[in-house]
């Protein structure tokens, strides 16, 4: 039988409850984050460990401490007048039916029978109620995780394996399929690791085929090769690496693509008939328009149609002189809007007329299964990232639309559009609470899962997110953060969020993250996976030797040259 930890001594629902360690148990074992459960009379209560704090019987041992050097004393007091508090915060309720018990599977230590009884045996339930006085508090075992986090493996559902717990080598496992039909956040501050955290969630999607990924690569690391921090130079692989049959690459910088040896990434370029008024709106303060702009923008586009950015940047001050009096214009804020859209000609994908077009080439990608990388190259200031991601995203969005309409009158699976996940990095510039209302991103966030296709946003400043949309993801991964309104906002929509904030504070800057949401049964802090050669031959995928010799070295030498090695 495991080892008793300590008693519950008083608590509630709302604030949690609180456990005297017993004197065999040194409170330096306890540590924030930690799983611990509690045996009630009917239940067993899965709980996260949120403060641990020192208790004394007696002031007397305040105003008269023992000396340092005397052992037996402080021996003597140990357990007794001085004991070690740990305070629980109760995520889940396990409950036997009627079947074989856990306990009798965990002692018999046969996993398969396990895997066989967990469903008809134990039912996982919301906490509704607290344990009594004095029951146990116990370390989680094997079983336990089991129980809730269930198995990689499991034919059943499509688990992927995230990372372990901080004192245990079991897997914690989201599932997939609730993964995907929501909207989903990875938030950490800048060096934590999110970017290794978000291309080991887009693997386990691409392995599973929970749904196809349309990714837009700000910084290229998630396409081709990323380097690592480090004393000595190294790399690690993208997701092009791993699955190459499965992803495709798109650069609206092919230059700079073929530079870090990339040979087999496909251009993508714009026009200004795609842009609209609403994409302007979007990056107004890049551009610096001021709303009389985007008002004689929206008379411009009603005159012209979708040439409009062509006709007005072909205008000269006569031709803009007699369209303001026949159409009521404003003829210095449209001099003032031609002037600053002559910037987006800087923009290396940007062409007057396409000869084909290359947004409905992705969602042909898309619509056969292949998941797609944006690479912006050197395009990757906020003016062309958000200018970009809106334009394809919102086509995208409009022929998804159509599909689910189609498919919910048909009710035929073969109309059914295949789910779609669009990650996007610096995610409080599209989603702040000044511009939300006129982006499709804060569109697609709202609906959820209704048009199948939702967001992996990755963000750094989570408190820059409009609250109604950070209350809508619903998969937070989160790895430190130490601003206190980011902290807040992590916990936006979160009940008994307040316990867990002490959790978040206090990770480690590397490779660890607090999960919490839809896709998890609880909250839990994790040790991520490690994204490394040994999850390269478990992911099962072409192996880094396997590539092109010349392309390899040439891809790491251009690397190398690009960071000043």
């Amino acid at each position: 039988m495991d080892r008793p930890l300590g008693s519950v001594i008083q608590g509630s629902l709302s604030e949690g409850l609180e456990v005297r360690l017993h004197p065999d148990v040194s409170v330096e074992e306890m540590r924030v984050g930690k799983f611990l459960v509690v045996q009630g009379m009917r239940s067993r209560f899965f709980c996260m460990l949120t403060d641990v704090s020192l208790g004394t019987s007696s002031q007397r041992i305040f105003a008269n401490p023992p000396a340092p050097e005397d052992d037996f004393l402080q021996s003597v007091l140990a357990g007794s007048g001085t004991y070690g508090t740990i305070k629980l915060s109760p995520m889940l309720m396990l409950t036997e039916t009627e079947g074989l018990s856990p306990r009798v599977v965990l002692e018999n230590g046969n996993l398969a029978s396990l895997k066989a009884n967990t469903n008809a045996a134990i039912e996982l339930l919301p906490v509704k109620t607290i344990p009594s006085h004095f029951s146990q508090v116990y370390d989680a075992s094997e079983w336990d995780f089991r129980a809730v986090f269930g198995w990689e493996d499991d034919p059943h559902r499509r688990n992927f394996a995230i990372g372990q717990p901080l004192d245990m080598e079991v897997p914690v496992c989201l599932d997939l399929d609730r993964f995907v039909e929501r909207s989903n956040g990875v938030f950490g501050k800048s060096g934590t690791g999110k970017s290794f955290l978000t291309r080991l969630l887009l693997s386990g999607v691409i392995r599973r085929q929970a749904a196809v990924n349309l990714i837009f690569d700000m910084h290229s690391e998630y396409g081709w090769e990323a380097p690592c921090e480090g004393k000595t130079f190294s790399t690690v692989k993208g997701l092009r690496q791993l699955f190459p049959s499965q992803v495709q690459m798109y650069t609206l910088d092919p230059a700079s693509t073929r530079r870090r040896g990339i040979r087999d990434a496909q251009e993508l370029y714009l026009s200004y008939d795609q842009i609209e008024v609403e994409d302007l709106a979007l990056v107004q303060r890049e551009l610096n328009l001021s709303e009389a702009s985007l008002e004689n923008a929206i008379i411009l586009r009603n005159e012209f149609g979708q040439s409009w950015i062509t006709q007005l940047l072909a205008m000269d001050n006569e031709e803009i002189q007699q369209f303001c009096e026949e159409r009521r214009g404003n003829k210095s804020s449209i001099m003032a809007l031609q002037r600053k859209l002559i910037r987006l000609d800087d923009l290396k994908y940007i062409r007057n007329s396409c000869p084909q077009n290359y947004v409905s080439q992705i969602l042909e990608s898309l619509q056969s299964g292949k998941h797609v990388v944006v690479e912006f190259g050197s395009q990757s200031n906020m003016l062309s990232y958000m200018l970009a991601t809106n334009v394809i995203t919102r086509r995208i969005h409009a022929d998804y639309v159509k599909k689910s309409e189609k498919f919910l009158q048909s009710k035929n699976p073969i109309d059914k559009p295949r789910q779609l996940v669009i990650t996007i990095e610096e995610a409080h510039r599209f989603l702040d609470s000044a511009t939300v209302r006129s982006t499709i991103f804060g569109t697609i966030a709202r609906e959820m899962r209704k048009y199948f296709v939702t967001l992996l946003v990755v963000d750094q400043r989570p408190s820059g997110i409009d609250n109604e949309v950070m209350s809508q993801i619903g998969t937070r991964i989160t790895a430190l953060l130490n601003d206190d309104k980011d902290i807040e906002a992590i916990f936006t929509g979160v009940s008994g969020g307040q316990s867990l904030r002490s959790v978040l504070s206090k990770l480690d800057s590397k490779q660890q993250a607090l999960i919490l949401g839809h896709a998890v049964p609880m909250p839990v802090v994790v040790k991520t996976r490690p994204y490394d050669a040994t999850f390269y031959r478990e992911i099962g995928d072409a192996a880094w030797e396997e590539q092109p010799t010349e392309v390899v070295l040439q891809a790491a030498e251009s690397a190398k040259a690009d960071l000043g090695f």
